[in-house]
């Protein structure tokens, strides 16, 4: 057993093999639980979210102006009402529990019930529904001190995590979200009780999941390496070995040893001083060839990406002295430089022209092509024409020498900041989503123009459309509905919409980072396809 021992330990193939499993297995349990850690902290972060959003929701069904109405038994049908659509919203969204408290404000250490809407057989709990009027003191300081900063508006909404709760309750987490009346004041507060059975569930498949899988790897991995150290290292080295030896004992010339393994290193050693230097010299001749040739092409390229980033406007705030409207836009190209583009400027002080644009096909080709029509369309547009004119301009420019037969796609729009009035065109461009005031974004279905580039003489047609003060109007270019995960599966401008509800009176610029987060959240590793643009305005109150 010793002499076995010393031979393993003195083995190049023991140990090579040995200390590469030794950094797997460490590898392999470090990866384990820093991914076992970051899911359930990604998954608690997400729940917490989700359960808020849930809370919010509810808490628009009660009216904050009528709590103190209801304690006195005043508004018997609406609060009935109000009673009823909170049931029907507790089953539908699989919770415990939604419960609508008013605290005593001088310490926050009671309360009482308004509203308690209870779902036992969610996470087969036995809680008992709380009458109107029920007063009880608060659970503890946590509590007492989360009540103080909705009352006070130091938080939007606050969220406890019961792991361990007494009297055989289930663990779960409690959101809760101020009630407000018509002028912004919290009157009470919103409770939503939601089981974590979900989260508990998931870690144990995910621990073994991992653990099966580090384990799997490494098995398969010592196995790849022993095979590929004792055939391309160990056996090529002892072969060259043993010509050495002999050829000290007989000083006689052997057979060729030849290419006997795919590494230089090792056939250098079988071959000979002079073809190894003139091996070596010939490489070093190719590899500087190739490096200058590749950090020639490198440069050119990003030199070609910084005149791109510096034809379009990226310092923002665009109009840091301008207050009644903000604009933000962005272009993530898929490759070094790309075909898409946008532009906004000031005509006057009243009048903002805006423009996104796709030119077909990508890279060096397109990113040319992008460059000139950018600047053929922004001329156009300083001459004081209508949008539809710009495009009939731009497109009779850029048929005339167009012997590529590359085209583009165009929305533009010049908006009257004062009245909010906006006259756009778009020449075969994605529609726009828009948000009116305090609605949503939705899509906004425009008429489509031939695309710039198709032939001459083309004519477009302009619409109008009036922004409220607090309206956003968003445009892309189809690299985000397009944007395709690892199996293939498409983004879509309805993904692209919820993306820009989940916070609909958000920034320009958060807004745009919204609907990013999306798109990476869907595609995950996938390669980005096509160039990713957007631009977003908002017309402020």
């Amino acid at each position: 057993m010793k002499k076995l021992f010393n031979k393993l330990r003195s083995s190049m193939a023991a140990n090579i093999i040995g200390a590469i499993v030794i950094m797997l297995v460490i590898f392999g349990a470090i990866v384990s639980t820093i991914g076992y850690l970051s899911f359930t902290k990604a998954f608690k972060v997400e729940y917490a979210d989700s359960t808020y959003h849930m809370a919010n929701t509810a808490a628009t069904l009660v009216k904050g102006d009528h709590l103190t109405d209801y304690l006195e038994g005043k508004l018997p049908d609406e609060y009935q009402i109000t009673k009823s659509a909170l049931d029907i919203y507790v089953k539908k969204m699989g919770v415990t529990m939604v419960y609508v408290i008013r605290v005593d404000q001088s310490d926050y250490g009671r309360f009482e019930c308004i509203f308690d809407l209870i779902d036992n057989t969610v996470d087969d709990t036995e809680y008992v529904e709380w009458e109107m009027g029920h007063k009880r003191d608060t659970t503890n300081d946590e509590y007492r001190q989360k009540y103080e900063k909705l009352y006070n508006k130091e938080s939007p909404f606050e969220v406890i995590y019961r792991y361990n709760p007494p009297d055989g309750i289930h663990p779960h987490v409690t959101a809760m979200v101020p009630v407000t009346d018509s002028v912004g004041n919290v009157t009470g507060i919103l409770c939503m009780q939601r089981p974590m059975n979900e989260l508990e569930a998931a870690k144990l498949p995910f621990a073994i999941h991992i653990g099966l899988s580090t384990l799997l790897l490494a098995v398969l991995s010592t196995a790849f390496v022993a095979m590929f150290v004792k055939k391309q290292v160990v056996a090529p080295v002892k072969k060259a070995s043993d010509e050495a030896t002999r050829f000290a004992k007989e000083n006689t010339l052997g057979e060729s040893l030849g290419q006997i393994s795919r590494f230089d290193e090792i056939s250098s050693l079988a071959n000979s001083i002079d073809t190894m230097e003139s091996d070596m010299v010939k490489y070093m001749e190719n590899l500087t060839a190739v490096t200058a040739e590749n950090q020639r092409v490198s440069t050119e390229l990003t030199l070609a990406s910084q005149i791109q980033e510096g034809m379009l406007p990226s310092s923002f705030p665009a109009f840091p002295d301008r207050h009644d409207f903000d604009i933000f836009a962005s272009m993530d190209p898929a490759r070094e430089v790309g075909g898409d583009f946008y532009n906004f400027f000031m005509i006057d002080d009243d009048h903002l022209c805006m423009m996104i644009a796709d030119v077909s096909g990508k890279g060096v080709p397109a990113a040319l092509f992008m460059m000139a029509s950018e600047i053929i369309l922004a001329n156009h547009a300083k001459m004081g024409k209508t949008p539809s004119e710009i495009l009939e301009a731009t497109n009779d420019t850029i048929c005339s020498n167009n012997r590529m037969e590359m085209f583009i796609t165009v929305w533009l729009g010049i908006l009257e900041i004062s009245t909010g009035k906006l006259t756009a065109s778009n020449a075969g461009h994605e529609y726009p989503a828009i948000k009116n005031g305090d609605g949503s974004f939705r899509l906004l279905r425009d008429t489509h123009g031939m695309v710039i580039g198709a032939m001459q003489g083309l004519r477009y047609k302009d619409y109008e459309m009036t922004l409220k003060p607090g309206s956003k109007l968003f445009v892309y270019t189809d690299g985000v509905p397009e944007a395709t995960n690892e199996n293939g599966e498409l983004f879509t401008t309805r993904r692209m919409i919820e993306a820009l509800n989940t916070d609909p009176d958000a920034s320009p610029e958060q807004t745009l980072n919204n609907v990013r987060q999306a798109v990476d959240d869907f595609v995950r590793d996938a390669e980005q396809f096509d160039d990713m643009t957007m631009l977003c305005v908002e017309l402020k109150k």
